[in-house]
């Protein structure tokens, strides 16, 4: 699983081996649009990750701020992926509190649908009031 004698992987394909992203392209647009930085800064796609450099990965609503364990350039199941990497601890308490803070505000995230019959009478009935 993890390769301690080659050390040149790349950082798109070991966030790829970490199952962070589904794809190695989702991978390279994430560090192209800055939602990826090793060791605090930006980066390169190509940037050799080494063991214990520290990531934060932005995915959704939530940023996760990980150390590197191991390295490996396979993709493998769940559970051995996450052998690769170690969430902080404050990242793991900082995304909890976040969730509670969204759950909170509740609809203000959730995404908008659209109007179902009922609604659409009751839109339909408070416009021609207006006018």
């Amino acid at each position: 699983m993890t390769q301690s004698s080659q050390s040149g992987i790349r950082l798109d394909k070991w966030l790829w081996a970490a199952r962070f992203y589904k794809t190695r392209s989702l991978a390279k647009q994430a560090i192209e649009g800055g939602k990826v930085q090793y060791n605090g800064d930006r980066c390169k796609v190509s940037k050799e990750v080494q063991v214990g450099a520290q990531l934060s990965i932005r995915v959704g609503f939530d940023t996760k701020v990980v150390d590197i364990v191991a390295l490996s350039d396979q993709r493998r199941g769940a559970p051995e992926a996450a052998l690769l990497y170690a969430e902080t601890a404050d990242s793991i308490s900082a995304r909890e509190q976040q969730a509670a803070d969204r759950k909170a505000l509740g609809s203000a995230f959730a995404q908008s649908e659209r109007p179902n019959k009922k609604q659409r009478r009751q839109i339909h009935r408070f416009q021609r009031t207006t006018d």
